[in-house]
């Protein structure tokens, strides 16, 4: 398996006796479940770009989850897209307790604004391996890149946006809340130039 591969690794802190959550009365060593699985990319939404929609569901603090973790439980993202549902959009667009712009609930989020590339802090997604890479790009051929917090008003001064995952790299975005975004082309300038980078940088890396 080479390409169109899509690997999910699960690691868990093994068995534990029955119907007791105490960590300490685990009786094996941790697991490991290593998938393995082709999937092919729809190429289809590169082209025409996704349509987001902001969810009522909110990023907690990490005080009572820390959501930098990839866990096992994915509730805020399974609840999160009910919205998009009856909103016939693609992904929801989530914020975290302090109302800045945090993730969406599969991809990650950025915005092209008057030149500079922004994305979250952070402190309220996974960090993600092709948002990590993209940051690397723009850092690598001095394009400004800001992880900052913004708010949802910010987003009706950006000039482009996109979203980012592991199995679909750079996908244009071309709808917030209904709103169209001033980009007229699909994918926009930037980002075609980063998803241009970012697919040298993984070729690059195969060789």
């Amino acid at each position: 398996m080479v390409y169109g591969v899509y690997v999910r690794l699960m690691v868990t802190i093994g068995n534990k006796k029955p119907r007791l959550q105490d960590h300490r009365l685990t009786v094996t060593s941790p697991k490991s479940v290593i998938i393995p699985e082709y999937k092919i990319t729809i190429t289809e939404s590169k082209r025409s770009g996704v349509r987001l929609f902001a969810s009522k569901i909110r990023r907690e603090s990490q005080d009572y989850l820390d959501q930098r973790l990839n866990y096992h439980s994915k509730l805020y993202e399974v609840t999160a897209p009910r919205q998009t549902i009856r909103a016939r959009v693609n992904e929801a667009l989530m914020v975290d307790i302090n109302s800045s712009v945090s993730t969406c609930n599969a991809t990650k989020f950025f915005i092209v604004r008057n030149g500079e590339v922004w994305t979250s802090t952070g402190s309220y997604c996974t960090n993600g391996v092709t948002r990590s890479e993209v940051i690397s790009v723009c850092e690598k051929r001095e394009i400004v890149v800001r992880q900052k917090d913004f708010s949802m008003v910010d987003l009706y001064g950006e000039d482009e946006a996109f979203v980012t995952g592991k199995f679909r790299g750079l996908t244009p975005v071309v709808e917030v809340e209904r709103q169209r975004l001033p980009c007229e082309a699909s994918p926009g300038e930037m980002t075609s130039r980063l998803s241009d980078l970012y697919n040298q940088e993984v070729e690059d890396y195969i060789e």
